[in-house]
C-alpha cells in the first residue's frame, strides 16, 4: 500500500494537465495570453508490484522522506517532456484561450 504522501505517476501528470486547463479557463478574455511550450517533468519514483487479481507494477512519486529510506527501497529518477496539443485542431495550447476546448482526448495515445 502506498504511503499517504505518495501519489501515482499518472495522477501527478493528470494534476498538471488539469491545472493547465484551469489556467486556460480562468484566463479567458484576458488581453495577454501565454502559449504553453514543452513541459519538462522530473520525479523520483518507486516501482512497486501490486498484489491481487489485476496485479502489475505501478510507479509512485515519492517525497524526500521516502528517498531517505532508500536503503530499504529502490527509487529511480525519471525525466520526460510533454508538449500539450489541442487534439481537435492539432495546434498548441494557450493559457487565456477564449474558445472552450474539448479535453476529452487530451493525453490520449493513438
Amino acid at each position: 500500500m502506498p504511503d499517504f504522501d505518495d501519489i501515482e505517476l499518472a495522477a501527478a501528470v493528470r494534476a498538471v494537465r488539469d491545472q493547465l486547463m484551469d489556467a486556460a479557463a480562468s484566463g479567458a478574455g484576458e488581453p495577454m495570453r501565454f502559449e504553453v511550450g514543452p513541459i519538462q517533468m522530473e520525479f523520483t519514483v518507486e516501482l512497486r508490484r501490486e498484489a491481487g487479481a489485476k496485479g502489475g507494477v505501478k510507479a509512485w512519486v515519492v517525497n524526500a522522506d521516502t528517498e531517505a529510506r532508500a536503503s530499504r527501497t529502490r527509487t529511480h529518477r525519471i525525466t520526460f517532456t510533454l508538449t500539450p496539443k489541442n487534439t481537435a485542431t492539432g495546434t498548441g495550447v494557450e493559457i487565456g484561450n477564449d474558445a472552450p476546448g474539448d479535453t476529452g482526448r487530451l493525453g490520449a495515445v493513438d
